[in-house]
């Protein structure tokens, strides 16, 4: 059995403590306030930027929500535990953290992408920025694109993916020739192919909205923006030969 490190084992209890404040907590208040939310929705608040990486599953809670902390907390002692060892704490959590940033900068950069057109459609009608959102928000106009723009609106996002995602490509990029597996396929395929493979798979989901592995909900541009974040960070610091013990 690998040993936790330190910085993973606060992280793992830290996300567990927020789980049960989500299940306890106000029925819902406590994913509201602390899930991130698109930034056009009034339930944003700046903090749910960094706050959403260690949150899962929401009001309604189901088995997906159970299965989600389990995964991400087992990949996140699996991977996390050999990567901080490697690297010290500070620099793990400079990519755990980054790898989180860049996750939901390019979710919501992809919301964007879809919710500027039919901002413009509007605005060229005459309506307000203000009369969008209160018109949007019920879906009563524009039929074609109401209900795109209500699962916009009202998405919202949770979970330590991102940010493992980013830690899962450091490992990667260590352990090239390291064998892994997917549970429901037994099959030994080294890190160097399994990764990309991965991430290729996000992507592919998150372009044409067909999940292969994941549920229909799945942030997958979110999973593409935190391995694409680690992938530069280890890049950077290979071809710099960064000096560990500036961080220690």
């Amino acid at each position: 059995m690998i040993r936790v490190t330190g910085l993973v084992k606060h992280l793992i209890i830290i996300n567990v403590i927020m789980f049960v404040a989500t299940l306890t907590i106000g029925n819902g208040m406590f994913y509201n306030l602390f899930a991130m939310h698109f930034p056009e929705n009034e339930a944003f608040k700046p903090w749910q930027i960094l706050t959403h990486m260690f949150m899962h599953g929401g009001a309604d809670m189901n088995n997906f929500s159970i299965m989600h902390i389990l995964f991400n907390m087992f990949a996140l002692w699996m991977f996390g535990t050999p990567v901080e060892q490697n690297l010290g704490s500070k620099r793990f959590m400079f990519i755990y953290i980054s790898a989180g940033l860049g996750a939901v900068a390019l979710q919501v950069g992809y919301y964007y992408f879809k919710y500027l057109p039919m901002e413009a459609q509007a605005l060229n009608l005459g309506a307000t920025h203000e009369q969008i959102i209160e018109v949007f928000k019920d879906g009563k106009v524009f039929t074609a694109i109401g209900q795109e723009f209500n699962e916009i609106y009202y998405a919202s996002m949770v979970g330590a993916s991102g940010c493992i995602m980013g830690i899962l490509v450091a490992f990667g990029m260590m352990n090239p020739n390291a064998e892994l597996m997917l549970i429901f396929l037994p099959i030994p395929i080294k890190a160097k192919y399994f990764i990309p493979g991965i991430i290729l798979l996000d992507l592919i989901s998150g372009v044409t909205g067909s999940s292969f592995f994941s549920p229909s909900n799945t942030a997958y541009f979110a999973h593409v923006g935190g391995a694409l974040t680690g992938f530069i960070i280890m890049w950077y610091w290979k071809k710099t030969q960064f000096n560990r013990n500036r961080w220690d």
